[in-house]
């Protein structure tokens, strides 16, 4: 079911405006990634609160954001959401009916305005799948709250890629893919983990995605671990478990630690994904001169990948696909002036 009223399609004017927004958005089960082409991109954590009617929200910020929707609901998003009793997890829902929310969390003044026109560049597993459904959720105006301040964004324009694709782009562009041969492009999520086979044009030629096996089967397979469980005296959440992922293998604030034994939950995991990717790809092995690893859950697995010839491991690895889709945002700007 997806969440609240669909975009207004408004008779009124379009809002004010210089010109039009772009938004590179990538909306993962773990971070929700976005990039407008200015400073760094930014991240909000993938988790929300729906809070009741007569309940005050605790503090919200640009990286927590608090939403209302036109028929008063409100969501709180990122890392205050766990100061909830319950959260709900990107990472085990359907983030595809979620596009137009969390479009919004994402959606920072432009030029201090909260009107204006937006193009957005977002990324999916499967286009062919789900693309029609994003571009029906974000196409046309919306009208919100975000963090006490009222929207009012027309979205004329929706492009939708290949998830991990952007990666590609913004790794073609740093000079690490090689002029000639095939490259494997492996994007490990926090949900899902995804490969694309790619040729010397650009063109994906065969491609594997896998609707579970991210981050998220990791830390399911350590909350089992009674190394933790006995200690907190109940079964570990796999979410917390995704946070200590990057705070230093920690369970929340409780000091305990699964790191001294992790590897003994990373060796299986990381077979698991390689050995899926070797054996797809087997026949087309002679030709691959790159095999390119990317996503938020990448410094998993870096270290076991360093020295490897065919291997390169993209520097922040979190928003190399958001990065690419901002240029492909460019690409097409380009190709509308020059035709």
């Amino acid at each position: 079911m997806t969440i609240g009223t669909r975009a207004r399609r408004s008779s009124k004017a379009q809002p004010n405006s210089s010109g039009t927004r772009v938004l590179a958005l990538d909306a993962g089960n773990y971070d929700l990634k976005f990039f407008d082409g200015v400073g760094h991109p930014k991240a909000i954590r993938s988790v929300r609160y729906q809070l009741p009617q007569g309940r005050d929200a605790v503090s919200y910020s640009d990286a927590s954001p608090l939403i209302e929707l036109p028929d008063g609901s409100r969501y709180h998003f990122g890392a205050q959401a766990y100061k909830y009793r319950r959260q709900q997890q990107t990472v085990v829902e359907n983030k595809v009916e979620l596009s137009r929310i969390h479009l919004y969390a994402c959606l920072e003044p432009w030029n201090g305005q909260t009107e204006f026109v937006l193009q957005v560049y977002a990324s999916t597993p499967d286009p062919g799948r789900n693309a029609s459904a994003i571009r029906e959720q974000l196409l046309g105006m919306h009208e919100f709250r975000r963090n006490d301040l009222d929207y009012r964004v027309m979205v004329e324009q929706v492009e939708v890629e290949r998830e991990g694709m952007g990666a590609y782009r913004y790794a073609k562009q740093l000079g690490l893919i090689p002029g000639t041969g095939y490259t494997i492009v492996v994007d490990i999520g926090g949900g899902t983990w995804l490969t694309r086979l790619v040729d010397e044009d650009g063109e994906v030629i065969d491609e594997n995605v896998m609707d579970r096996g991210g981050a998220y089967e990791l830390a399911v397979s350590i909350s089992f671990d009674k190394r933790l469980s006995t200690i907190l005296g109940t079964t570990a959440d796999p979410s917390l478990i995704m946070d200590g992922f990057r705070h230093g293998h920690s369970y929340a604030d409780t000091g305990l630690s699964w790191e001294e034994w992790l590897d003994e939950h990373l060796e299986q995991w990381f077979k698991g994904i390689f050995q899926t990717v070797r054996a797809q790809y087997t026949p087309y092995m002679p030709r691959v001169t790159r095999f390119l690893v990317t996503g938020g859950s990448t410094h998993l697995i870096s270290e076991r990948l360093g020295g490897h010839r065919l291997f390169t491991v993209m520097g922040d690895p979190q928003f190399a696909n958001v990065r690419g889709l901002y240029l492909m945002s460019s690409d097409t700007q380009l190709c509308m002036t020059t035709k």
